[in-house]
């Protein structure tokens, strides 16, 4: 009787040590019965059938630094889930460009399992899945572009790169909730000449800069004199104006003084030779003799003309 207690004892912790499996919260396992799927436990206390009820292992492969800095790719088989949002630091592969430049592409992954069961049974080695796809997906966007369009499309990159992989994901129950390129290594001659590239690109700017400041300054100076000419035109032509409205009311009043004994051209010539009265000052200032022309009388007889003629009116105002 005694040994029929110790051995119910026994099979009730054996019972206990293989039967109970506990979940952690945020972890899941897949259960397989007789070899089948059976069903997939949740966080808590859960009770299976030993020796009948077996957790179905997934193959997890990551990448780890050794002691020299080489990554080095490590297997790992475990029995539960992990349901968080996980980062893949996919390591750096090679590709070539569409101008035929090689660069190195280190991309993360961030993924997340959402259906265990299609995780341990879609795929046989998920991690390397993703990697795989995430490369190869990777070296056909780099192929198609040229270096320096490369770096500019970045986001693009990721985009597509999510996309792709998120499609592929929905089979083996992941979510891919985003992918980020983190670096694009190029050969050193290369650097040494975008960097050349891009001193020569500031300075032609700087130049173009130079060049339109001073067109600038042209342009301006120019509109400048083309204003004051229009201005120094407009009042010479108003002076001109003035000047011809005051000899215009001059002769007016003239003739208007002489009424029918006076003619036009006499009071032209009078005009004339006041003008030339107030001028021959002047033209004695450069040099000690002066020449005038034969035509130089033909103003003076008509202010002489102009002075008999007010003499005589003014006498015949008298005898009036």
């Amino acid at each position: 009787m005694f040994e029929i207690i110790i051995a119910l004892v026994v099979l009730v912790l054996v019972f206990l040590a293989t039967g109970v499996r506990i979940v952690q919260t945020s972890q899941s396992v897949v259960v397989e019965r007789l070899g089948s799927y059976n069903r997939t436990l949740g966080a808590g206390i859960n009770l299976i059938i030993p020796f009948i009820d077996k957790p179905r292992p997934i193959n997890r492969q990551y990448f780890a630094v050794d002691s020299t800095g080489e990554a080095v790719r490590l297997n790992r088989t475990e029995s539960k889930i992990d349901l968080r949002e996980t980062v893949m630091d996919v390591p750096p592969r090679a590709m070539i460009t569409q101008d035929n430049v090689t660069v190195s592409v280190n991309t993360a992954v961030y993924y997340q399992i959402i259906d265990p069961q299609s995780a341990v049974y879609q795929v046989e080695n998920l991690v390397m899945a993703i990697e795989v796809l995430t490369n190869t997906t990777l070296r056909a966007l780099v192929g198609k572009m040229e270096l320096d369009k490369l770096f500019e499309s970045r986001e693009d990159i990721n985009t597509e790169l999510q996309q792709t992989l998120d499609e592929a994901g929905n089979k083996w129950g992941v979510k891919i909730t985003r992918v980020e390129v983190q670096d694009i290594a190029i050969p050193r001659e290369v650097e040494d000449a975008m960097r050349k590239q891009m001193v020569a690109e500031r300075t032609r700017r700087a130049m173009i800069a130079e060049a339109d400041g001073r067109r600038q300054s042209e342009i301006l100076e120019a509109q400048g004199e083309r204003q004051a000419a229009i201005e120094r035109a407009e009042g010479e032509k108003q002076a001109a104006i003035l000047r011809a409205q005051g000899e215009q009311n001059a002769i007016n009043t003239i003739m208007a003084a002489g009424g029918d004994q006076l003619q036009p051209k006499d009071v032209v010539g009078y005009l004339l030779g006041l003008n030339y009265l107030k001028t021959l000052p002047d033209i004695a200032k450069e040099g000690d003799r002066v020449f005038l022309p034969m035509e130089a009388s033909a103003p003076m007889a008509g202010l002489g003309a102009l002075a008999e003629l007010a003499k005589d009116m003014k006498g015949r105002a008298g005898l009036g």
